[in-house]
C-alpha cells in the first residue's frame, strides 16, 4: 500500500496567492492602459480644439470683424472613437465681444454661441483637409448691446432697454420749442432680408400738448427711429429666425442645416 504524505498548508496557499498576484497585475495593466488612453484621448481633444479655434478665428477677421479668442468644446466621448467613427456629436464655439461694421457704423455682440451637432468628417478628411465638413444643425445664439444698437439711430441721448419683455426707450426731443423726455416701446421682429425690424408704434411724453401738429410731430419721430437694422454676416450660414429684448441686449437666434463648416464665411 502506497505511503501517503501530507500536504504542506503553504504549499497549497502558493498557487493562490501566484493567482491573486496574477489578477493583481492584470488589474492594474489594465488600469494604466485605460489611463493613458484617456490621457490619449484629452489630448488629442485638446489639440482638435485649438485648430478649430485658430480657423475660427481666421474667419472671423476674414469678415473684417474682431472678437476675443474663441472658447471651442468638442464634446462626446470617448474623442478617438469619433474620430474613427467619422462623426462627432457636438462642436461648441462661443465667442465674445463681437465687433463688426455694418454700412459704416458698429455692431457690438457681446456674445455669440455657435452649437454644431452631429458633424460629418472622414479621418482622411481630417488627416488632408480635402473632403468635406458637415454639420446636420447648426445654432446660434447671440446678443446685441442696446449702446450699439441705440448708437444706429443716431439721436443724441437716446437710450434703449428691456422692459416688460420689451424693447423700450427713451429720448428727448424738441417739440414746438419745448424739450420733452419721449418714451415708449417698439415692435421687434426679423424682416425678410434678415435684418431686425424695430417699429416704435406706442410713444408718448409726459406734458405734451393735446395738439394735432404736436402729436404729428412726435409721430414723425416714431417713423424716424423705425428702422431695420441689417446684421453682420453671421459664421456657419446662419439665418436669423427670432430676436427678443432681454436685460442684458437684443438676443437673437439663428439656425442653419447641412453646413459645410470647413469654412466659417
Amino acid at each position: 500500500m502506497a505511503q501517503e504524505y501530507p500536504v504542506d498548508d503553504d504549499q497549497q496557499a502558493r498557487p493562490r496567492r501566484r493567482g491573486r498576484k496574477l489578477l493583481i497585475g492584470l488589474v492594474v495593466l489594465l488600469l494604466v492602459v485605460a489611463g493613458l488612453l484617456v490621457v490619449a484621448d484629452r489630448v488629442a481633444v485638446g489639440v482638435a480644439e485649438r485648430l478649430i479655434a485658430e480657423r475660427v478665428s481666421q474667419e472671423i477677421s476674414n469678415q473684417g470683424a474682431q472678437s476675443a479668442p474663441p472658447d471651442v468644446e468638442v464634446g462626446g466621448m470617448p474623442f478617438l472613437t469619433q474620430v474613427l467613427d467619422g462623426r462627432y456629436e457636438r462642436i461648441s464655439i462661443s465667442l465674445r465681444d463681437v465687433q463688426a461694421s455694418v454700412e459704416g457704423d458698429a455692431v457690438r455682440l457681446p456674445v455669440l454661441d455657435v452649437d454644431a451637432r452631429n458633424v460629418r468628417a472622414s479621418l482622411d478628411t481630417l488627416r488632408t483637409g480635402q473632403g468635406d465638413v458637415v454639420a446636420d444643425t447648426v445654432d446660434g445664439t447671440g446678443t446685441i448691446s442696446y449702446e450699439s444698437l441705440a448708437a444706429l439711430l443716431k439721436r443724441p441721448g437716446l437710450t434703449l432697454g428691456e422692459q416688460g419683455g420689451k424693447l423700450a426707450v427713451s429720448a428727448p426731443v424738441d417739440i414746438l420749442g419745448t424739450k420733452f423726455t419721449v418714451a415708449g416701446t417698439a415692435d421687434v421682429t426679423v424682416a425678410k432680408n434678415g435684418a431686425v425690424a424695430l417699429r416704435f408704434n406706442d410713444l408718448d411724453a409726459a406734458g405734451l400738448p393735446n395738439l394735432p401738429l404736436a402729436r404729428t410731430l412726435l409721430s414723425n419721430y416714431a417713423k424716424s427711429i423705425s428702422i431695420d437694422v441689417p446684421l453682420p454676416d453671421l459664421p456657419f450660414q446662419l439665418a436669423v429666425r427670432k430676436v427678443q429684448p432681454l436685460p442684458e441686449g437684443l438676443a437673437v437666434t439663428a439656425d442653419a442645416k447641412n453646413v459645410p463648416i470647413n469654412s466659417v464665411s
